[in-house]
């Protein structure tokens, strides 16, 4: 592990938490590989019955390292990025094993979509959510385009992933990819109460019935990859390359 992710098993329940809280979180290419594999070694691991993914008190994640994001670059026009975001995107998809989300501060860009392929989500009151991908001149990522409409409706799912609007916890709530909204310091709580009771369920029943309710893996990454192909493309356009030129002269300022 890089230090920037810790992972930690609670009896039936695995914990992963980012911590880079003097970056606030942002995600780098490392951070995605850790949590990956977090993911993806609970799979054969019958002792583990549900996962949660947390962040620091204060914040969930910025999202993209976006300096570590762009020395990963692109691939070639016509094939979808290889990085180890969707290595990470990719785990998510196929996972079999329940996920509680407790959010906390700002979850930005993917540190929102990854919510949507959650089961329970637990936000605090200063939890925000918002997608600015087109103000980089990108377009949306981890198959958000197919799981934002079909959980809150197309509406709201263009407000948050084209307008670019941000949500509070009460508007997460209602748009329907938020579960309960509770006060910061009972947070951390409250979302290994709710993996606790998940666990304690019949864990083939479990499965079987949280498969029903998803979309399969193959469309997942189907659209994934379809999105990736897209962003890479994106990063190259005019338009982005001028949006991440203001971001950074905006934050050298």
């Amino acid at each position: 592990m890089t230090g920037h992710v810790t992972v930690t098993d609670e009896d039936a329940v695995r914990v992963i938490k980012l911590t880079r809280p003097e970056k606030k979180n942002a995600i780098t290419q490392d951070m995605y590989r850790d949590m990956s594999a977090a993911i993806d070694s609970a799979q054969g691991d019958a002792s583990i019955r549900c996962l949660i993914i947390s962040g620091e008190p204060g914040v969930f994640t910025a999202g993209n390292d976006l300096e570590d994001f762009l020395k990963d670059g692109t691939s070639n026009t016509g094939t979808p990025r290889a990085s180890n975001a969707i290595k990470f995107l990719h785990s998510l998809a196929h996972n079999g094993k329940p996920v509680v989300a407790a959010v906390d501060g700002i979850a930005i860009g993917i540190g929102t979509t990854m919510l949507l392929h959650c089961d329970q989500v637990i936000a605090s009151t200063k939890a925000t959510f918002a997608t600015p991908f087109i103000h980089l001149g990108l377009v949306p990522e981890g198959a958000s385009s197919l799981l934002a409409p079909w959980l809150m409706g197309h509406q709201r799912a263009f407000s948050m992933l084209v307008m670019g609007r941000t949500l509070n916890a009460e508007d997460a709530r209602a748009a329907g990819f938020v579960n309960a909204v509770v006060a910061p310091d009972h947070l951390d709580a409250e979302a290994r109460k709710v993996a606790r009771e998940i666990a304690a369920l019949p864990a083939e029943a479990v499965a079987a019935s949280r498969k029903l309710l998803k979309h399969t893996p193959e469309d997942l990454t189907r659209r994934i990859d379809h999105e990736s192909q897209l962003f890479g493309e994106r990063m190259r356009s005019a338009e982005a390359i001028a949006a991440f030129k203001a971001f950074f002269s905006r934050k050298r300022g």
